[in-house]
């Protein structure tokens, strides 16, 4: 019988979740120097050289300087690197490259799964945790609700303050993000903190998935998706609805290990999210896979039919977007494959 995901409930004890924060397997071992630039692009050449720039002085920054005699002083102020810019342009495989370069202890996480770690942790068990790190990579840097801006404001001061540098990704300006969504003056303040803890650096580029590709394959018979299942070891396969209704029952940080081990996931009788609670479920699940690169196909709808025209002119726009670009090389991957 071809397992499902409904029926995988992982546990994570939080005192495991800052050792799990290191990159995505896909970006094991990338490096500056396999960064290839697009000679088009020249803001491409300037992300490398600058954060290659920021790993030399982060580093000075948690060694300390040498005194009078010859004892280290106390750790400086942390420093700030922000790389901006669409989908797809490389900004995860720098953001990567940068933990590579640092010494240990590092951290890197999505946006996410840093407030997910202080929320299982603490506020000042995460901050305690988290101090001696060189560096705290955090990736696809979006805020959707005041309350996440200011934990992670306050988290970001408190941590650079202790010496640790922060790395971040995103594809909005630290001078944006949140805009069109909230006008609470609190919020506004957080933000403009935010945007002075980094040096902002523009990625510019087509998205890399979307060269040259096909549009978004399309679906299988619901008999296709039962054989293709059955016959790839390890693969899962769950309805659509029932997998939506199964993630709403498990915390976001829980996703990474319902999709451990898998080689294929199989979807039947996808169609819109009903709501924007499930979708932005789909959104976390799909970076989870896409972090594993595990391959996605399904029947019913097309992929880039998920999120709805009404959601996709919402505040949550970007997410629904990166999801999608994500979804869609996933199951480019399934087709190779098969």
């Amino acid at each position: 019988m071809t397992a499902r995901l409904c029926d995988r409930n992982p546990a994570v004890a939080p005192e495991a979740l800052v050792g799990e924060m290191v990159p995505p397997s896909t970006f094991d071992s990338v490096s500056f120097d396999s960064y290839i630039p697009d000679p088009a692009e020249p803001s491409q050449s300037q992300a490398v050289s600058k954060a290659r720039d920021f790993v030399a002085r982060a580093t000075k920054v948690r060694g300390g300087k040498r005194g009078l005699f010859s004892r280290k002083s106390a750790t400086g102020q942390g420093i700030g690197l922000y790389l901006d810019g669409g989908f797809g342009v490389g900004k995860t495989h720098l953001l990567a490259s940068i933990y590579h370069s640092m010494p240990e202890p590092k951290a890197f996480a999505t946006f996410v799964e840093v407030t997910h770690v202080v929320g299982a942790l603490g506020f000042v068990n995460a901050v305690e945790r988290l101090s001696q790190h060189t560096v705290l990579c955090i990736d696809e840097f979006e805020l959707d609700d005041p309350g996440d801006t200011m934990l992670v404001s306050r988290l970001l001061t408190e941590l650079t303050a202790k010496g640790v540098s922060i790395a971040a990704t995103s594809n909005t300006l630290p001078g944006q993000l949140g805009e069109g969504r909230f006008a609470a003056q609190d919020f506004l303040r957080e933000i403009r903190k935010l945007s002075s803890v980094f040096e902002t650096i523009r990625v510019d580029g087509p998205d890399y998935r979307h060269r040259d590709l096909p549009p978004a394959p399309e679906p299988r018979s619901d008999a296709e998706l039962d054989e293709l299942a059955a016959s790839t070891p390890g693969a899962t396969l769950d309805d659509f609805d029932a997998l939506c209704e199964h993630l709403s029952t498990l915390h976001p940080s829980k996703y990474k290990d319902l999709v451990d081990g898998v080689s294929l996931v199989c979807m039947r009788g996808v169609h819109p999210a009903k709501d924007q609670s499930v979708a932005l479920r789909i959104v976390v699940l799909a970076d989870r896979l896409y972090d594993a690169n595990i391959p996605v196909t399904v029947s019913g709808s097309k992929l880039d039919e998920i999120f709805t025209e009404e959601m996709l002119s919402g505040g949550y726009r970007k997410k629904y977007l990166r999801a999608t670009s994500r979804l869609l090389a996933l199951s480019r991957f399934a087709e190779s494959a098969v």
